[in-house]
């Protein structure tokens, strides 16, 4: 044991080795607790209760309305839009730099996003369709379904806003907030209809996105800014949420008439932006703490398979639902969400359910870390990573 201990931990001096001196590790720090903020935050308010022979979702917070404050901490896709506005906007000028077309940026960029996806959707349509011919109900099916299926309307816009990368370059964060306050102002103060918040879709999200693309202009550094988002963002919010008539719950609540996040309202983007001060007044912590080769050991891999573990962090609470399903109806696992035991039944089970996410993991990563080209060049740090990663394993099997 002591000698396997000791090969991980060389791979890890090996990972944090070959990371180049110039790489910002706050970014990517910033990525991996964005990603892992929401995968919590789903584990946490997501219920499947068992109902006979069929399963329903559920959330703790319709029942319990004052945990709303969990949505604050772990409903993080604003982090993760600002530093990928922000790594998109700085790549692409660098790959101009180098005389690489817009074409093959795009390209290389859009492929690691959406490769992941092939894996989830051959998956759910051969359990889909086995689910419906061996007798399950249908809206047990459905359920599930929407449930694992639910991470794609993410990946779309962030798909779309990194295709426009070229024309959002220089777009002031101003306007796209601006087009969220006219849109909610008709919808809610006027009487408009319900689809128009769907324009919020793109608008909510080109706030941090653009907020990204200032930074990659210089135009964020100092602590003035993050305080200034910080501040503003915290104040509009509770502004919003106390006068207004906005959901505390920055996610959706079922049976709730308003949702925060589907699609985003007004005071979902000021809260985005007071997420994105945070971030940005983190950012010199972070880049000291990443100097500690585990922790950037830590931040690296969960960068590396940030897609994968976003798109089958569901997959991972319903395959434990569905197997426990076998023993009876489990306390915070198959229980209705009304009280505090299941809360802290469901804080058991966040364990089982990242076991099981390490296992879809470690079976579906090389649909993300295929070989990464921009401009025909090869990550170093995925490369050595790979390398370093299988060494560590052999030497703990070794030991």
């Amino acid at each position: 044991m002591r000698q396997g201990a000791h090969g991980i931990r060389r791979a890890v001096d090996r990972i944090a080795a070959a990371t180049p001196p110039e790489r910002d590790r706050a970014v990517d720090a910033l990525r991996a607790f964005a990603i892992l903020g929401v995968v919590l935050g789903h584990w946490l308010v997501t219920a499947l209760v068992a109902d006979g022979t069929a399963l329903h979702a559920a959330s703790p917070l319709q029942h319990l309305p004052w945990l709303a404050p969990i949505s604050w901490v772990f409903q993080t896709l604003a982090v993760f839009f600002l530093v990928g506005g922000h790594v998109a906007t700085r790549g692409y000028r660098s790959a101009r730099a180098r005389g690489t077309t817009y074409r093959q940026w795009v390209t290389s960029r859009l492929s690691r996003l959406f490769r992941p996806v092939a894996a989830v959707l051959a998956l759910w349509t051969v359990a889909a369709t086995a689910l419906l011919l061996t007798g399950a109900p249908f809206g047990t099916v459905r359920t599930l379904v929407k449930l694992a299926l639910s991470p794609m309307w993410f990946l779309l816009v962030f798909g779309a806003l990194t295709a426009a990368t070229p024309l959002l370059l220089r777009l002031h964060p101003l306007w796209p907030l601006a087009v969220v306050l006219h849109v909610d102002l008709v919808r809610f103060g006027l009487g408009g209809p319900d689809w128009l918040g769907w324009v919020n879709l793109a608008a909510g999200w080109l706030v941090p996105y653009t907020l990204g693309a200032a930074w990659t202009r210089g135009e964020l550094e100092g602590r003035r800014a993050g305080l200034l988002l910080l501040g503003g963002g915290a104040v509009a919010t509770a502004a919003l949420v106390a006068w207004a008539g906005y959901p505390a719950s920055m996610v959706g609540v079922p049976g709730d008439a308003v949702s925060n996040l589907n699609p985003p309202t007004l005071a979902a983007v000021t809260f985005g932006l007071a997420q994105c001060g945070l971030a940005l007044l983190l950012r010199d912590r972070l880049r000291r703490g990443m100097r500690r080769p585990v922790a950037w050991a830590a931040v690296a891999v969960v960068n590396l398979s940030a897609m994968t573990i976003f798109l089958w962090h569901q997959t991972a609470l319903m395959a434990t639902t569905a197997t426990g399903l076998a023993l009876g109806r489990l306390p915070g696992l198959h229980t209705v969400p009304d009280g505090l035991g299941w809360v802290a039944a469901r804080l058991a089970w966040i364990p089982v359910f990242v076991l099981v996410l390490a296992v879809c993991r470690s079976a579906f990563r090389s649909f993300e870390q295929g070989p990464r080209r921009v401009g025909g060049r090869p990550s170093r740090v995925i490369r050595v990573h790979r390398r370093t990663e299988r060494t560590a394993v052999e030497e703990a099997r070794r030991a």
